[in-house]
């Protein structure tokens, strides 16, 4: 079921790729002004965001529309790192999560694809589903810290378990501010990992 669930995401992902081209002459200068001032570095405006966010919305709402899910609520907010997540509860979410989240992954290639494409430049946006990676992110970060607990009581570097770019990511942030351990990745995907190596004194 799982696989299927994939395989329909890859495929309304498609379709919504070419409605987007389709129109494409419509929508190309739709963000000019926000992608100028993102690119400038600047910090967008409150109004700015929430076209961004109306946009992601719109794409999410339209997927859950597929999956027969026309009644799921959609929270927005920021993350820590400027990103915006897009929460959706309520209904029978539990596909769309999938196995150790991989198809909550592959929804958020696609809801990123079809941002990037609108826009016409990468905007930092996160999907979740009924608080799952706020969930999962709390136990990286609590395996980060032992990680790096491990690390500096045996004086040697501790290699985790292969994840994925987000989670890789999660581990980086955790520690980045421990003065006593170091990180980084190694490896290709899907198998790639964080390493953490102790700060020899």
């Amino acid at each position: 079921m799982e696989e299927g669930t994939h395989d329909e995401l890859v495929e309304a992902n498609a379709a919504a790729l070419q409605g987007d081209t389709d129109n494409q002459s419509e929508i190309t200068d739709e963000f000019a002004d926000v992608r100028a001032h993102y690119e400038a570095g600047l910090d967008l405006t409150e109004e700015e965001t929430d076209r961004i966010a109306d946009v992601a919305v719109e794409y999410l709402r339209g997927i859950l529309n597929l999956f027969g899910e026309s009644h799921s609520s959609i929270d927005e907010y920021d993350g820590e790192e400027g990103e915006l997540i897009l929460d959706v509860s309520g209904g029978d979410l539990a596909v769309l999560i999938g196995r150790h989240g991989r198809t909550l992954e592959a929804l958020q290639t696609v809801i990123t694809t079809l941002l990037s494409s609108r826009l016409k430049f990468y905007y930092p946006i996160v999907v979740d589903i009924e608080s799952y990676r706020n969930r999962a992110k709390k136990k990286i970060e609590q395996l980060a810290r032992h990680a790096a607990s491990r690390a500096m009581s045996h004086g040697s570097s501790v290699k985790l378990a292969p994840m994925n770019a987000y989670d890789r990511r999660l581990v980086h942030l955790a520690l980045r501010n421990d003065s006593e351990v170091t990180t980084h990745s190694e490896g290709e995907d899907p198998n790639r990992y964080v390493v953490v190596t102790p700060v020899k004194p």
